[in-house]
């Protein structure tokens, strides 16, 4: 329990950054695809259209990740990606638990603060509190493009965190793919990779097959770690942070200063 009495601003760090990505992705939303918006319909391509949406919260991941809150926390905001690093011995139990929790009330009362921030424009039928739901394909199509999505962020972001030189890139490089996930993969399964992300949204609005965000996103993330650890090892898996500033502090079972 002497976690809780510590860690508790790297707890409120986490609840923060996914609070204000869901507070981005409805406001950019409704900039961008509110019928009544100056910007929406701008292109008649569908997959154009999702080029401003993929920046805007591209930008957004990586501002939030090398942020001071981000930095501190390590800026998983995805239980996903938290359950990922208690599986590879990175993180505690009690501060694996504290961050799920945080991540999860962070989201929804993010998704909560936009309703009346927004004057109620995020319960438009053309946002729907920015819902993830699976494409014209079916679940089945959407549960493997979640899976595919969160293996390939995982993956990228232990290789890359993991190697002294390229350590300080992990964010950008995150930060990019999500931004080419939502132009590419969003007409599959709606490009969530995120538990908490598709929950909160899904408190105020119709989400069907909600499943498919509790089980594609943990089990591709957990398939990447897995594949790392067998490739390279579990020692190399340094720390749980996007982002290692050398002098930030760090809560996690960290090697990142005593390897090369």
């Amino acid at each position: 329990m002497q976690a809780l009495s510590r860690h508790w601003p790297e707890y409120v760090s986490e609840a923060c950054c996914l609070g204000v990505f869901m507070i981005s992705a409805t406001a950019f939303a409704i900039l961008l695809q509110l019928p009544t918006s100056p910007l929406a319909g701008w292109t008649t391509s569908p997959l154009g259209a999702r080029v401003p949406m993929g920046l805007a919260m591209g930008l957004t991941a990586a501002a939030l990740i090398y942020s001071p809150a981000g930095q501190r926390s390590g800026a998983h905001m995805n239980p996903a990606v938290t359950l990922t690093f208690l599986r590879l011995g990175k993180i505690g139990r009690v501060d694996a638990l504290a961050y799920v929790a945080a991540q999860f009330a962070g989201a929804i009362a993010g998704v909560a603060v936009t309703f009346p921030l927004f004057r109620g424009l995020p319960a438009d039928a053309a946002i729907n509190f920015v819902a993830t739901r699976p494409g014209v394909n079916g679940p089945a199509t959407a549960f493997a493009g979640e899976a595919a999505i969160s293996f390939v962020l995982m993956s990228t972001v232990l290789v890359m965190s993991n190697h002294r030189r390229l350590a300080r890139f992990t964010g950008l490089v995150a930060a990019a793919l999500v931004a080419t996930f939502i132009v590419i993969e969003a007409p599959l399964s709606g490009m969530s990779m995120n538990p908490a992300r598709s929950l909160a949204s899904a408190v105020f609005a119709h989400s069907p097959a909600l499943w498919i965000y509790f089980i594609a996103p943990p089990l591709g993330m957990l398939t990447a770690a897995e594949v790392y650890v067998l490739l390279a090892g579990r020692t190399r898996v340094r720390c749980a942070k996007l982002h290692h500033p050398p002098a930030a502090t760090c809560i996690f079972a960290c090697g990142f200063l005593e390897t090369t």
